[in-house]
């Protein structure tokens, strides 16, 4: 079955991080799996697109799209973007079935506090324009499917709520360690095992 894992947040909210991990644990449980880091493919693009919201919009949809094409050949797409507006993150819903949004809420604080780059403080000082958290807005979900505190729960808590929410949805299977899968809790499934 195919579907999308969107990933969205706040620059330096572990959305690339916990992509990563879920790509990783379900290529080995050999699923056909593709990863679409956003800021990967915003580099790989012909034409630069700037930050305007406009260029957010086409970026967030053209993802959309690329996530679309890997579901129609049979593989589960995964999305890391900040796709920071709510329209685009509904477009993205209407347009792709099995679209599981999961939203990686943390506080600007402390996303600017993992922040290697130095952007936010580019951003702080003017060098940077349209930047989501400080000088342009993150919409935040208004009813994600999952929602995972990275500010305050380990990689592997959120990973394991991410996989429970998918296994209840009937999306992927997994092995409980003693329980069924419908009364699943966060520690029943190990990522690593």
């Amino acid at each position: 079955m195919s579907f999308t894992v969107w990933f969205t947040g706040l620059p330096c909210s572990g959305k690339t991080t916990l992509s990563r991990r879920l790509y990783n644990y379900l290529k080995e449980k050999n699923y056909q799996v593709h990863l679409l880091d956003g800021d990967a493919v915003r580099a790989q693009l012909p034409r630069p697109l700037s930050f305007s919201k406009e260029d957010r919009d086409r970026h967030g949809r053209r993802l959309g799209e690329l996530a679309r094409t890997f579901n129609q050949r049979g593989m589960i797409s995964i999305v890391a973007a900040i796709t920071p507006y709510r329209d685009t993150r509904a477009h993205n819903r209407r347009a792709l079935p099995g679209y599981v949004e999961v939203y990686c809420r943390c506080p600007v604080e402390v996303a600017e506090s993992r922040d290697s780059r130095g952007l936010y403080a580019k951003a702080r000082r003017g060098k940077i324009t349209n930047f989501t958290g400080i000088s342009d807005p993150y919409e935040e979900p208004e009813a994600p499917e999952v929602v995972v505190y990275t500010d305050r729960e380990e990689v592997e808590a959120s990973l394991v709520r991410i996989l429970i929410y998918l296994e209840k949805q009937g999306l992927i299977h997994l092995k409980p360690k003693s329980r069924p899968a419908s009364e699943a809790q966060p520690g029943d499934f190990s990522p690593l095992g």
